[in-house]
């Protein structure tokens, strides 16, 4: 069997492809690329991913030529507000053909945008139902703004528009109030928004009680540029940040998922400045308001207190005279009983010492002795009992009158 060529048999699969397909057909799919060219065509790379593994099963280049590009491409941008870029579902009507030098091509002649319209709005209720279910949607909206919010961390592109905006507001502000700011750089579009900012809040969380707040800003751009906004994992990372995150993305009827799931949602990166200076107005009203009151309750009471203190002034020289007046009635009453008890006391020691010198008069032996008694001791002892005494003891004898001596003969 005779060989083909290459040519033979690239031709051959063109044939069989343009008989195939000889009309368009819609084709929906993901974009992975979206470059035009300086000639003025666009091409683009389809590529479908695998429901469980999400790894690429089917890839296909495309091309818009260029009289045709210009049609759509104002069509699909002024039904969706947003330009084509990588990371899109799209349907496209599209021709199959194939060239023997270029390969096997996807023509786009049409494009639908309301399909890519509804799978971002699909994705999106995906992504906030997600959150919903791990209960975290809410988490970062009930964070308590600081009273003074005045230490501010930004997340934005250092030289983006945003950011000078943000940072000369909250400069120049005619109230003279002062805020400390730190730029954290992130890139604020295309496919890097999701790590880059998720980065920049790990680098804020390391040092977490030196803010108050994070700002999120960006300047304006395309509404395609929001697109990277809308991931579940930077949305799970700002709702459950443990500091308030407030978002002025730039865009004023556009709302992204961290613009749903954030503390508090502004327009721009200028009326962020503008809130936080609102807020920190709004407080400081208060305190000085406090300070009023408390001004105002602290005089009160000292006049209340000067009042008081006059009428107890008023009220010591009677109060004096009186508890005076009180205590020397006291005291003389106290004195008169003192010297009626002291003389009652006298009176009855007097009468117990005479009731004892009448008994110890009526108990003196002189009394006996005065009857013809008398009173025998030997060697200073009284005696009271003859065995007591011995032949020849001398003994004293003591009688009412004078005593002598005696010898015991028997």
């Amino acid at each position: 069997m005779k060989p083909l060529t290459l040519y033979e048999l690239n031709h051959l699969v063109r044939k069989t492809i343009n008989n195939g397909f000889y009309e368009t057909v819609w084709l929906q799919s993901e974009l992975i690329d979206v470059r035009q060219n300086s000639n003025g065509h666009c091409y683009l790379e389809f590529i479908q991913k695998s429901n469980d593994s999400g790894t690429i099963i089917a890839k296909a280049k495309g091309q818009v030529w260029a009289n045709n590009w210009k049609i759509i491409q104002q069509y699909f941008e002024r039904e969706t507000g947003m330009t084509l870029s990588a990371g899109m579902q799209v349907m496209v009507e599209v021709e199959v053909t194939f060239s023997e030098i270029y390969g096997y091509s996807l023509s786009v002649v049409d494009i639908n945008p309301t399909f890519t319209l509804g799978d971002i709005a699909r994705r999106r209720r995906e992504i906030i139902m997600k959150l919903k279910e791990e209960g975290v949607a809410d988490m970062n909206k009930e964070l308590p703004l600081p009273t003074l919010l005045q230490n501010i961390a930004v997340i934005s592109t250092e030289t983006a528009a945003g950011w000078g905006d943000f940072k000369n507001q909250l400069s120049n502000n005619k109230y003279g109030l002062k805020f400390n700011v730190q730029l954290f750089p992130a890139i604020m579009q295309g496919e890097n928004v999701e790590p880059s900012i998720i980065q920049a809040l790990n680098t804020i969380a390391t040092d977490i009680s030196k803010w108050d707040a994070v700002v999120i800003i960006r300047g304006g751009g395309a509404t395609s540029d929001l697109y990277g906004f809308d991931s579940l994992l930077l949305a799970e990372n700002i709702a459950q940040f443990p500091l308030p995150i407030i978002t002025g993305i730039g865009h004023e009827r556009d709302d992204t998922i961290i613009d749903l799931i954030s503390h508090t949602r502004v327009k721009t990166p200028t009326a962020a400045a503008e809130f936080i200076i609102h807020h920190q107005l709004e407080n400081l009203n208060d305190v000085k308001l406090l300070e009023e009151r408390l001004t105002n309750a602290v005089y009160i009471n000292i006049n209340k207190e000067k009042i008081r203190i006059d009428r107890y002034i008023n009220k010591i020289p009677t109060l004096f005279n009186s508890y005076k007046t009180k205590e020397e009635n006291r005291l003389n009453l106290l004195q008169i009983r003192y010297k009626t008890g002291v003389q009652n006391i006298i009176t009855n020691h007097k009468h117990k010492i005479a009731l004892l010198e009448t008994k110890l008069q009526s108990n003196d032996p002189i009394h006996v002795m005065k009857l013809g008694y008398s009173i025998i001791r030997h060697n200073g002892k009284a005696i009271n009992d003859v065995s007591q005494l011995e032949e020849n003891d001398i003994v004293d004898i003591h009688m009412a009158k004078g005593k002598t001596k005696a010898r015991i003969i028997k």
